[in-house]
């Protein structure tokens, strides 16, 4: 029994290290990476795409986030919304600068837990500016100052560098009295950079996630699809068909051909721009309010007047707004890029829709839809048909001048009153008159 006991205790001392040794050698969990990509504009779309990548890392339950990042600046409210989203994030966050992180991206890049550049890159630039290019008023560049100093004081980092990046810094050491940018060695030296790597793989190694599983995030289908139609040339063609349908179907109401392409068109310009938060409830309400206005000038008034132009008017400036990111009509924020895209699809959109009405009107008006449902026949005099307002059996007869004609006027045949116009010269009330000819609004005589 006690040399049974002593093999127990023995194999035990043998067996104990391989069991310390299991956690390292394989049976423990690999450490989960989601890498994201921003190398475009800072905008809704950016915005978004962040927070759909967050999300599926918590999904997938990432014990870490890496951010590649290539970014001149964008959008500040955007930014701003980015950057509280990666402060409140639970799991620690990285972001790889390759190779510029300048203005909005600059506090992209300061709200993350570390950050690595690439040699060659930079950081800072973050004035803000307006859609005309040029520095945006003093509460803007405050409100920068006050963001950037306290997102680096979270992170650890310098605030008055984080400061200076807004505007001019006194420190001639670093930026002699311009707006601060700091490149890969300067960044390091200052504490704003923990590290230079030049691709992914580097970036995990100074991490120790070198033997990490890495998770890359792409859009889903329908997010790729949402992202196409954001582009601002689809949205000028989705415009086009929007404005075309509209004006085919009011001309020839009951086919809804027309009608249905310009629905289905509208929801997949509307829907994209809501879902990407540029699209407000009130900016949707004032295009619905136009395409009313048009409507019942068009099927109810009489003419084209204030109703019609309007409408025309809120459609247009309805389109505008959707595609930017305005503040309730406070463009401060929007790029000029991004104001003149907008510019440029609606007015081609809505001038290539008058351009395809006038090429294919002819064309539709003989379609085999029309012939269907607007009245081909004619009627004419010479068979036999007279309309309710023909006057050809007055032709010759006599009558008195009702009022003064000067040159029309009315008058009195057989007891009837008509409507009518003077040859030639003015006549007067109760001279004779003969009637010489007739149109579909009035007769034509001359005193008898």
């Amino acid at each position: 029994m006690k040399s049974d006991s002593k093999r127990w205790h023995f194999a035990l001392l043998y067996l104990l290290p391989i069991f310390l040794l299991l956690p390292v050698t394989g049976w423990a969990q690999k450490q989960k990476v989601l890498v994201m990509e921003i190398k475009s504009e800072i905008d809704p779309r950016t915005n978004r795409y962040t927070e759909l990548a967050l999300n599926h890392a918590t999904e997938i339950k990432a014990d870490h986030v890496l951010l590649i990042l290539d970014t001149f600046g964008g959008a500040l409210n955007d930014a701003d919304e980015m950057r509280k989203r990666i402060l409140e994030y639970p799991k620690p966050m990285y972001v790889f600068i390759n190779k510029n992180a300048a203005s909005a991206g600059a506090l992209i890049s300061m709200a993350c837990d570390s950050i690595y550049m690439a040699p060659g890159a930079n950081i800072g630039a973050a004035t803000v500016v307006g859609a005309n290019g040029e520095a945006a008023p003093g509460k803007y560049q405050s409100y920068m100052r006050s963001i950037m100093r306290s997102t680096a004081e979270a992170q650890g980092r310098n605030p008055h560098l984080a400061e200076a990046m807004v505007e001019a810094s006194v420190d001639s050491t670093l930026s002699a009295g311009q707006v601060l940018t700091l490149t890969t060695s300067e960044a390091i030296k200052h504490g704003f950079c923990d590290g230079v790597a030049t691709n992914i793989e580097q970036v995990l190694q100074q991490v120790n996630l070198q033997d990490a599983e890495v998770v890359t995030y792409e859009l889903s289908t329908t997010n790729k699809i949402i992202s196409f139609f954001l582009n601002p040339f689809v949205s000028g063609i989705l415009l086009l068909l929007i404005i075309g349908g509209l004006y085919y179907e009011l001309q020839a109401l009951g086919i809804g051909f027309p009608l249905a392409t310009a629905v289905v068109a509208g929801i997949l310009y509307l829907t994209p721009y809501y879902l990407n938060g540029l699209a407000e409830n009130w900016e949707i309400l004032l295009f619905i309010a136009g395409l009313i206005l048009i409507g019942v000038e068009v099927l109810v008034i009489p003419g084209f007047g204030i109703a019609g132009i309007s409408g025309i008017i809120l459609v247009f400036v309805s389109l505008l707004l959707i595609m930017v990111n305005n503040q309730n009509f406070d463009f401060t924020f929007v790029p000029s890029s991004a104001l003149m895209q907008s510019l440029i699809s609606v007015v081609l959109g809505m001038v290539g829709a008058v351009v395809l009405v006038a090429l294919t009107w002819s064309r539709f008006a003989a379609s085999r839809t029309m012939k269907r449902v607007v009245l081909q026949n004619t009627f004419q005099g010479s068979e036999g048909y007279r309309s309710s307002a023909d006057a050809s059996h007055l032709v010759g007869k006599t009558g008195i001048a009702h009022t003064r004609m000067a040159p029309t006027g009315r008058v009195l045949i057989d007891d009837t009153l008509y409507d009518a116009q003077a040859r030639e010269g003015y006549i007067e009330k109760g001279e004779t008159v003969e009637v010489i000819d007739h149109s579909t609004f009035a007769l034509r005589v001359k005193k008898a």
